[in-house]
């Protein structure tokens, strides 16, 4: 007899299982996907696709013969509504009006009259008949008659016209379908463009809402760490994110995450576009890029649908990167731009979007942001907030041994002279970014180019580097006095930069115009500062005014020349004074609002009051005189030296440093020149 049934053993449920899940692996199975991507659309499985279905054209056939039928038609009514109504007279009837001298004047075409008659009669007599004075009939073949003669006499008006007037059959065939063919054709090649401008993704309104993404993949000339140099910080920080995006199970297995989102700040030229290059070439991933104001347009709306089409195909090709540029441009903080009684703009609406796809209800995993911006303080709080973008890489200006990395990286294809130290270059260049290091070498390898050289050399750079930072020289003629004014402003800059306890050496000096100014003097401390102390900046802006108190002592009088040292030295007063700290009676209090903001920031809650306002003003005013009156006691105290110094400007038109300290007998050691230079224009 049999019992009741037993627990199933351990090979039925292996086999019932493996019924169950046929598609599951191992988990050491290659063919496993470690990247789950919430909300992506789900592969079709094979065999259970539909057919596309069959377009319907014969709808459209059907369309264009109406068209052709109304156009005949219409043809036909217009043509045959400019032909005048005539009365359709037997030969008889004509010939009886000619007896009756009725008849104005015949035009004749073969046998066929038409004409007009002096009085309307009508035709047939009767309720029937219709009056009318023009008329037209048929003359017989067999008609014997003088009727020719006779209107003649009469002083009848006699015409004809030849039998092959009538109209030909081409242009009634033109007539009667060319519009609708012209309109047919115009219809198609719209439908046409439309048609390439949805598959381009742009172009016309259907292609609106795709997104213009550039996709890069893999090449031998893709761009890799070894292209970045002098952001090591930042570059080591991006190479974690690639190392997970290659061996995610070695970061799993203790639990970590990949960053979400990297906001990528810093100045302009720092390098935060090429890092972002360079890990498209890294990680080995699909890479999308698109600037961000590419997502505005003028229809509300297309911004938001763009953003969902990049993320979709972020997604089908996940793990994937995607790089936003100029972030800002769409990330700006709302609430700067709320509209009063509520409302969204399309920018709003694009921010909105971006927010919901990096860390809404439907997950990204296997789709990391990277996104640039030299503004990170307008940011909206929602775009920083972890969760989307979770690390900030800050991508400073690169230090004097950064510059010279740089400077080695952008020479590899540039053959360089055995004068040329890179070292002393990156001496030289200091507060210059990547950007400006490779537009510095391009433009001393087209010096040597034009020079017919060979290989660049020391002094190609030296005159680049002059170029860039001084301006290209002018040869205009000035007068003599001019000149001498404008020897002994420069004189006056270059000499206080000498004598002024911690300013910044004077490197180079010289009355030869450049761009807007006639003359320039070029400082740079000995070491890269980030820091400056009050005393510094007090120095600083005493030879800012050098240049003025230097007229004033020599000619008694000022000229306009010193409007760019005013500028320079008031904007760094109004900074000690109401940001810095550097004012006893303002105090330990900023007072300037942020950067964008106007001269006194917004009113309302946090403004600063009128009282702070005039003493800010007084306390910038007399800061500037301070230094006004130094600059007067130190030149008139070295007035020897500030004639030599001018006597040698005038005779040699550019001193050097070596030169110009020689000049005014003043003792100096000339270090290796590093830090934040100070470029005095007049």
């Amino acid at each position: 007899m049999n019992g009741p049934p037993g627990p199933p053993s351990v090979n039925a449920m292996s086999r019932r299982a493996r019924a169950r899940a046929p598609d599951q692996h191992p988990a050491g199975s290659p063919s496993r996907d470690p990247w789950r991507i919430e909300g992506a659309r789900q592969p079709s499985q094979p065999g259970r696709e539909s057919p596309p279905p069959r377009p319907r054209t014969r709808w459209i056939w059907w369309m264009f013969l109406a068209l052709l039928a109304v156009n005949w038609v219409l043809a036909g009514t217009l043509t045959s509504s400019t032909t005048t109504a005539r009365l359709s007279l037997p030969y008889s009837v004509f010939t009886q009006q000619v007896r009756n001298h009725n008849v104005a004047s015949i035009t004749a075409t073969g046998q066929a009259i038409q004409g007009t008659l002096r009085a309307a009669i009508r035709y047939p007599a009767g309720k029937n008949g219709t009056t009318s004075k023009d008329f037209k009939t048929e003359r017989p073949i067999f008609a014997d008659d003088r009727i020719f003669q006779q209107l003649l006499a009469e002083g009848a008006t006699v015409g004809a016209k030849p039998t092959t007037s009538s109209t030909p059959f081409w242009e009634s065939l033109l007539l009667g379908f060319g519009p609708t063919l012209l309109l047919v054709g115009l219809f198609i090649l719209l439908m046409r463009g439309a048609s390439r401008g949805l598959a381009a993704g742009a172009g016309s309104f259907a292609g609106f809402g795709k997104a213009r993404a550039r996709r890069y993949e893999p090449s031998e000339q893709r761009t890799t760490f070894k292209d970045v140099a002098g952001i090591d910080e930042a570059k080591e920080d991006l190479a974690e994110v690639v190392d997970f995006l290659k061996s995610p199970d070695r970061y799993r297995a203790l639990g970590a995450t990949v960053p979400r989102g990297v906001l990528l700040t810093g100045p302009p030229g720092t390098g935060k576009t090429l890092l972002a290059k360079a890990v498209a070439g890294e990680a080995d991933v699909p890479f999308f890029s698109m600037s961000a104001s590419e997502f505005i347009e003028m229809i509300v709306g297309v911004g938001a649908s763009r953003v969902r089409d990049l993320f979709e195909q972020a997604k089908r090709e996940a793990p994937a990167i995607i790089f936003i540029d100029e972030l800002d441009a769409i990330g700006r903080s709302r609430a700067a731009g709320a509209i009063p009684g509520g409302g969204h703009d399309e920018r709003e609406q694009t921010l909105n979007q971006i927010l919901t796809e990096m860390d809404g209800f439907t997950g990204n995993e296997g789709v990391i942001v990277l996104a640039a911006t030299n503004r990170p303080e307008i940011l909206d709080a929602a775009l920083l907030r972890p969760g989307r973008f979770d690390r900030r890489v800050t991508v400073n200006p690169p230090d004097q041994f950064g510059r010279e990395q740089i400077l080695r990286v952008h020479t590899r294809s540039v053959p360089l002279a055995r004068d040329v130290s890179l070292a002393h270059v990156a001496a030289s260049t200091p507060g210059m970014v990547g950007a400006d290091l490779r537009n510095l070498v391009n433009e001393a390898a087209l010096l040597a180019a034009r020079r017919g050289r060979r290989a660049v050399g020391r002094d190609d750079f030296t005159d680049a580097l002059e170029k860039i930072v001084l301006g290209a020289a002018r040869h205009i003629l000035i007068t003599p006095e001019e000149r001498e004014r404008t020897a002994y402003h420069e004189a006056g800059h270059a000499l206080l930069g000498m004598l002024e306890p911690g300013a910044d050496p004077v490197r180079k000096v010289s009355i030869i115009p450049r761009g807007r100014t006639l003359g320039v003097t070029f400082q740079s401390p000995e070491k890269d500062r980030y820091g400056f102390d009050e005393s510094y900046l007090r120095g600083r802006m005493t030879g800012l005014l050098g240049g003025r108190a230097a007229e004033e002592l020599v000619f008694g009088a000022v000229t306009t020349g010193a409007e760019s040292d005013l500028e320079q030295a008031t904007a760094l007063a109004r900074q000690m004074v109401g940001r810095w700290g550097m004012s006893g009676k303002i105090g330990l209090v900023t007072v300037l609002p942020a950067e964008g903001a106007g001269p006194y920031g917004m009113l309302g809650e946090g403004a600063i009051s009128e009282q702070t306002r005039r003493l800010l003003d007084a306390e910038v005013r007399g800061l500037a005189d301070a230094c006004h009156d130094r600059a007067l006691a130190t030149l008139r105290e070295h007035r020897d030296q500030l004639d030599a110094l001018a006597r040698a400007l005038l005779e040699h038109e550019t001193l050097d440093e070596a030169d110009a300290y020689a000049a005014a007998g003043i003792p100096h050691a000339q270090p290796v020149a590093s830090g934040n230079p100070s470029v005095v224009q007049s």
